[in-house]
C-alpha cells in the first residue's frame, strides 16, 4: 500500500513551507447535565474491519529537540552511546549552576520568604544548591540528572524505569513495541519555555521558543514517516484503519505546548498545523496560557508560573505554608481560571475540524468549560491522553489537581472519549475488587490497581498514556537491584522484592524484569506482566479500535450522549496506611529500618541481617555505605553453584561440567575432581 501524502502538496513542498515557517517563528463542582439517551453506534462504522492492537496515547518520540534541544542525551535514530555522566560542562541533564538571577524578575513577593521554599532553594541556587541534582531523585532512585556518573553506560545503567534525561524512544524500540502489539501511537510534539530557559546556554540549539521546537519535531515526524516502511502518519480515522490493516503502525500527531501558538494568530496557526498533519491538540499544558487555566502539580511549574505573573496566592498553600506561587487558586487549592474567550473559540474550531481535544493538564474549571461546549455540540468526544485516577492514588498525589476525578471520567464516557492510563504509579491504593495483590509498590502490581479501578469501577475505555521521554519516571521492576518495588520506602521495597521471588508470578525473561519500563519497546511486556498477574487486559489490548471509534465520532453526525455513565462505582478502594505507620513495623539498626533475610547472595545490602544467607560486605555497621550479600559456604548458594574463592571470594559460581579445570570436587557438577579436571 502506498503512503498517503499529507496535505495539499508533495512532501518536498510541505518540507519547504515548514522550514520557511521556522525561519519566521524564531474543588469545583461538575456542571449541570441534560439527560440525553445514549446514541446508537453508526452502522457504517460497524461494517469496517476492527483495528487490532493496543494504543499508546501520549509518546514523545522526538523530545530530544524539546526545550531548545538542550536536555536529552541520545537520539531517536542512530546508535545509542554512553554519556559523560553530567559532569559540568555536560551537554545534557543539567540546569545552569546558578539560577538565582531569574528571581529578580519578580522582586516583590508579598512578604513571602522564597528562600524558605525547598524547591526554590534547590532549583534557583538559593543557598548554593544545584537544581539538576534533585530533579530526578524520587523514592527508590538517585535519578539520572545532574552528576550521574553511575548512570553513564548503555545498557546497564540506562535506559531504566527512572530515566528522565536519556533517550527512551529510539526507533528500534518503537518498532519492537509495534511488533509486540502496539498498532497506534499518538506522537506528542512537546516543549516548555521555562525548562528551556533554565538549561546551560551552550547546550541550546536554538532560542527558547516552544513553537519553534514543535516545528522541528513535526518535521522530524514527517521525515520519519517518509523513510519508514512500517509506520505512517494517520490523517483520518479511516486512514488509521487502513494503516493498521496493512500491518503498519498508525501515528497520530498531537501538540503539547505551554505557550500554544505563541503570540501569533491562532486560527492561522491551527490551519497551518492541520495542513501539516496534526490531528490532536492540548489547549493547555503545565501553565496558564491565553486559552485557559492549567492544573497545578509539580513545584517546578509553580515557580515557572510565578515568573510569568509574579503572583503569590494566599488562599491555599500548594507551594509552601499558606501560599501558592503563580497560580490563582481557591480555598481547595484548585485553579480558579477556566477557558478564556480565545480558549472557547479554539475548542469550537477544533470541533469544526474534527480534531481530537486532549483535556490533560487542564484545570478542573477549564475541563468544565470544555465539556459545556461538547454538550452544546451533541457531546463531541473529549479525552485525557495521560493521567492518574484520583480516587486510587495515595493522598499526596490525589490532592493534586492534575489527577483525574471520577466526575471528569464521567464526562469522557458521556462524550465517547478515552483515558490514557499513566504507567508510573508511585504508591497506589489497593483496589479490593481485583485479585492482584498490591505488594510491589510502583510496579505492574500498582498499575493493576489503577487499571482494574478504571475497568471495573469507572468503566472507561483505556489505552496507555505512558509519557515516555516526558520528564517523568515509569513502571518499576518487580525483581533485581534497580529500584524494584521502591515507591514506598527501602525496607518495604526489600521485603516486597523478596516476596515477588517467593510467590511469583515469575520473570518474563526480558529487560523489563529488572529495568522496568525503560523504553517504549517494553510496553508489550507491561501487558504480558499484567496478564500473568491475573488482569483482564482485553480492553487495553483492543484500545486502538476504541481510539479510532472516538476519532470517528468526532467526524460524524452525533445524535447525543454516547453513554449515560450512570454506573460509575468508586467504592472498593482500601484506606491508605501512612508510610511512617508501615515503617514502624520493621526492625531497625542505628535508627534505619530494614527487612530481615530479604536479600540473596549478590544483592545490595547494608547489614548482614538483610542477607538471607552469608554476610554483607558493607564496612559501615550503621548502613551508611552499601555492599553485597556474600556467601560463606557452598550451602549459601543454589545446588548448581559453589561459593567462590580468590578473586571470586564471596560470590556464588556455577558448578563446572566434565572436563573443566577444577581445584576441588565442590566446583564440579559431578562432585568429582581428578588431576585438576572435573570427572
Amino acid at each position: 500500500m502506498q503512503k498517503r501524502r499529507i496535505g495539499l502538496g508533495s512532501r518536498r513542498l510541505l518540507g519547504i513551507s515548514l522550514v520557511s515557517a521556522l525561519a519566521l517563528s524564531q474543588g469545583c463542582q461538575p456542571v449541570d447535565e441534560t439527560e440525553v439517551a445514549p446514541e446508537a453506534a453508526p452502522t457504517a462504522e460497524a461494517a469496517q474491519p476492527l483495528a487490532t492492537g493496543f494504543a499508546e496515547m501520549h509518546h514523545h518520540m522526538f523530545a530530544e529537540e524539546a526545550f531548545g534541544g538542550g536536555w536529552f542525551h541520545g537520539s531517536h535514530t542512530g546508535t545509542l552511546v554512553s554519556c559523560d555522566g553530567g559532569l559540568p560542562e555536560s551537554d545534557h541533564a543539567r540546569v545552569r549552576m546558578d539560577l538565582s538571577g531569574m528571581l529578580n524578575l519578580c522582586p516583590s513577593t508579598g512578604g513571602v520568604n522564597l528562600s524558605s521554599v525547598p524547591v526554590l532553594a534547590q532549583l534557583f541556587g538559593l543557598g548554593g544548591a544545584v537544581g539538576s541534582e534533585f530533579i530526578g531523585k524520587i523514592e527508590g532512585t538517585e535519578g539520572d540528572t545532574g552528576i550521574h556518573l553511575g548512570r553513564m553506560a548503555v545498557p546497564t545503567q540506562w535506559p531504566r524505569w527512572d530515566t528522565i534525561a536519556h533517550q527512551q524512544s529510539w526507533e528500534g524500540w518503537l518498532q519492537k513495541a509495534h511488533q509486540g502489539g502496539m498498532s497506534l501511537v499518538t506522537i506528542s510534539l512537546v516543549s516548555n519555555e521555562f525548562l528551556c530557559k533554565v538549561l546551560p546556554y551552550q547546550n541550546l540549539k536554538r532560542a527558547c521558543d516552544e513553537m519553534a521546537d514543535v516545528d522541528v519535531q513535526l518535521q522530524m515526524a514527517r521525515d520519519f514517516d517518509a523513510r519508514t516502511s512500517w509506520a505512517e502518519i494517520a490523517l483520518s480515522p479511516a486512514h488509521a484503519r487502513q494503516i493498521i490493516a496493512s500491518g503498519k503502525l498508525a501515528m497520530v500527531l498531537s501538540i503539547e505546548a505551554s505557550k500554544l501558538f505563541g503570540s501569533k494568530d491562532w486560527q492561522a496557526e491551527l490551519n497551518r498545523y492541520h495542513g501539516l498533519g496534526v490531528r490532536s491538540i492540548q489547549p493547555v499544558h503545565q501553565l496558564d496560557n491565553r486559552f485557559g487555566g492549567a492544573a497545578p502539580h509539580n513545584f517546578i511549574f509553580h515557580a515557572a508560573q510565578f515568573l510569568e505573573n509574579c503572583h503569590v496566592d494566599t488562599d491555599c498553600g500548594l507551594t509552601g505554608d499558606g501560599f501558592t506561587l503563580g497560580f490563582d487558586v481557591d480555598a481547595n487549592c484548585k485553579n480558579v481560571k477556566g477557558l478564556t474567550a480565545e480558549g472557547k473559540a479554539l475548542v469550537g474550531e477544533l470541533m469544526n475540524k474534527g480534531m481530537l481535544i486532549d483535556v490533560a493538564h487542564m484545570s478542573e474549571r477549564s475541563v468544565q468549560d470544555t465539556f459545556a461546549i461538547s454538550q452544546a455540540r451533541t457531546y463531541y468526544p473529549l479525552y485525557v491522553s495521560h493521567g492518574h485516577f484520583r480516587e486510587v492514588m495515595n493522598p499526596a498525589l490525589a490532592a493534586n489537581e492534575k489527577t483525574t476525578p471520577a466526575w471528569i471520567v464521567r464526562y469522557l464516557r458521556q462524550t465517547g472519549g478515552m483515558f490514557g492510563l499513566r504507567t508510573a504509579h508511585d504508591e497506589t491504593l489497593t483496589y479490593t475488587r481485583t485479585p492482584v495483590a498490591n505488594n510491589c509498590q510502583g510496579s505492574t502490581r500498582s498499575l493493576a490497581q489503577a487499571y482494574e479501578f478504571g475497568r471495573q469501577g469507572l468503566k472507561v475505555n483505556m489505552g496507555f498514556g505512558a509519557d515516555l521521554n516526558g520528564f517523568i519516571q515509569q513502571t518499576r521492576p518487580r525483581f533485581g537491584n534497580n529500584g524494584a518495588c521502591s515507591a514506598g520506602f527501602k525496607a518495604e521495597a526489600d521485603a516486597q522484592m523478596n516476596q515477588q521471588r517467593v510467590s511469583g508470578p515469575p520473570r518474563l525473561g526480558t529487560d523489563f524484569d529488572e529495568f522496568g519500563l525503560a523504553h517504549v519497546g517494553l510496553l508489550p511486556d507491561v501487558v504480558r506482566d499484567l496478564k500473568q498477574l491475573g488482569v483482564n487486559t482485553t480492553g487495553l489490548e483492543g484500545s486502538s479500535e476504541n481510539f479510532i471509534r472516538m476519532w470517528e465520532r468526532a467526524n460524524s453526525t452525533r445524535a447525543g450522549m454516547a453513554d449515560a455513565a450512570a454506573d460509575i462505582d468508586t467504592s472498593g478502594v482500601a484506606a491508605y496506611v501512612e508510610k511512617a505507620t508501615r515503617e514502624a513495623a520493621y526492625p531497625k539498626i542505628c535508627g534505619k529500618s530494614y527487612a530481615p533475610a530479604s536479600k540473596l547472595v549478590g544483592d545490595t545490602c547494608r547489614f548482614a541481617q538483610e542477607c538471607a544467607k552469608g554476610t554483607c560486605s558493607a564496612t559501615d555497621s550503621c548502613g551508611n555505605a552499601t555492599g553485597t550479600c556474600q556467601c560463606s559456604v557452598d550451602t549459601d548458594c543454589s545446588t548448581s553453584q559453589y561459593c567462590g574463592w580468590g578473586l571470586n571470594a564471596g560470590k556464588c559460581q556455577p558448578k563446572k561440567p566434565k572436563g573443566e579445570l577444577c581445584a576441588s570436587a565442590r566446583e564440579c557438577l559431578s562432585n568429582t575432581c581428578r588431576w585438576l579436571t572435573c570427572g
